[in-house]
């Protein structure tokens, strides 16, 4: 019912999905918020599949060492912020958010198969670039069309609804893969295949139940046409003179910096308690359990008590991860922990980070101005996967994450000083308008 209401009359569904519901109620999370974060419901059990299995396919199957893995893991995690501005700068003009974000799923769809017939690293390594193109070309479209549908004073909520959607499926996606190298004979080959057919599901669903253009709620007031900025990668990169983005740019980098791969959280852990190889693709359930309960609630807190607090606690939790793989306790309460800061930590900062760079540019930029930010955090993250799989290689585990530690006290310290002012926004501050300053007040 609600693909033919929203298609036939879009302007109503969005109005009906921003309006106030009365005193004391919050306003409805809009329908392409849902339909979107089902598609990154089916979409992410197929990549956790692969990323459940990945890091002990490389390193026990094929014996890579650490620093091989670093690099194939910077390849995945990070090849992506190479086309981040390409996908937002084609979803924006035009306004073809769905057409791009489509091209980038059915490209990562597509990728599965041929991890069935690579096994040298350069070929993985190819096949992982070709994965993360197509992440990269979706990521700041979805993200736009969420930011579109959605109004200011509930937009952390909005984010957290589709996270916590997109994280059920991580949560089921290891699961699938432990229940499939159980039983199958060929347990990888098996994992690839299935992995496959549910994102090919994923791509139908976006094609038949996202509509192309979500209407601007009415906190979003859309530009006169000779007012509005015209989409380029010039404009794109314009952002970065206004004052407010440019702050959440760098602190999003800054903090990347230091972010460890969850693959190595979870090989940490692994050493740390001997986890069986069989087991060992139940580890991101930890995190994705934690991330799927915490995500709608602090997308709410962020909404109230600003955005900034929230984003840096989350990174507060990640240091305590790090602290807690360090001390060399062997608690049987140790994985819980650690999995429930890792999870706590990401429902703190990814959506919560996405709605305050939603906030700092207009509609017709979003998806570009989503990308910048992005771009930046995934190019450092890049980097700190392949620094920390060398410092492995050459000092070992502990020393590595000892300097992993050190670096994010000094980045959040950094990034605490820098104070962007989209990240203190929250529901009492006064929603944007469709246009941008040059300098935004600190």
């Amino acid at each position: 019912m609600y693909v033919a209401d929203s298609r036939s009359n879009p302007a109503t569904a969005a109005t009906a999905a921003a309006r106030d519901l009365g005193p004391g109620r919050r306003a409805a999370v809009a329908p392409t918020v849902l339909a979107l974060g089902t598609v990154s419901l089916v979409t992410d059990v197929s990549s956790e599949m692969v990323t459940a299995v990945l890091p002990l396919y490389l390193v026990a199957g094929l014996g890579l060492s650490p620093l091989g893995f670093g690099l194939l893991d910077g390849v995945y995690n990070g090849f992506s912020a190479l086309v981040r501005l390409v996908g937002g700068h084609l979803a924006d003009r035009g306004g073809r958010h769905k057409t791009v974000a489509a091209l980038g799923y059915g490209l990562s769809a597509l990728c599965k198969p041929l991890l069935l017939v690579a096994s040298s690293l350069p070929l993985i390594g190819a096949v992982l670039a070709a994965d993360r193109t197509g992440k990269g070309l979706r990521t700041a479209p979805r993200d736009a069309l969420i930011s579109l549908a959605s109004p200011e004073e509930s937009r952390g909520r909005a984010f957290g609804v589709h996270r916590a959607m997109d994280t059920a499926g991580a949560l089921i996606g290891p699961l699938v893969a432990f229940l499939i190298l159980r039983q199958a004979a060929d347990g990888y080959d098996a994992v690839f295949t299935v992995s496959f057919s549910v994102a090919a599901v994923g791509v139908l669903v976006l094609l038949l139940f996202v509509p192309s253009r979500p209407p601007l709620p009415r906190s979003e007031t859309a530009p006169a046409p000779d007012e509005a900025p015209r989409a380029s990668l010039r404009a794109a990169l314009g952002l970065l003179r206004v004052s407010d983005v440019r702050r959440l740019a760098l602190t999003a980098l800054l903090l990347g910096l230091a972010t460890v791969s969850d693959s190595f959280v979870y090989l940490l852990l692994q050493r740390r308690l001997g986890v069986t190889d069989h087991w060992f693709a139940l580890l991101p359930l930890g995190t994705a359990a934690a991330f799927l309960l915490l995500a709608v609630p602090l997308g709410r807190l962020a909404d109230r008590v600003g955005r900034r607090r929230v984003f840096l606690g989350g990174h507060v939790a990640l240091l305590l991860v790090y602290g807690a793989l360090l001390s060399g306790w062997q608690s049987p309460a140790l994985p819980w922990l650690v999995l429930a800061l890792h999870g706590g930590f990401y429902a703190a900062t990814d959506g919560v980070l996405m709605a305050a760079a939603a906030g700092c540019v207009p509609a017709e930029l979003r998806s570009s101005g989503l990308a910048l930010v992005q771009t930046g955090q995934a190019l450092a993250r890049f980097g700190c996967s392949i620094a920390f799989g060398a410092a492995w290689t050459a000092w070992g585990d502990r020393w590595a994450l000892g300097a992993a530690t050190a670096l994010l006290a000094v980045c959040a310290a950094a990034a605490f000083a820098l104070r962007p002012v989209a990240l203190n926004r929250g529901a009492a501050t006064a929603p944007t308008t469709g246009t941008v300053s040059e300098e935004s007040p600190v």
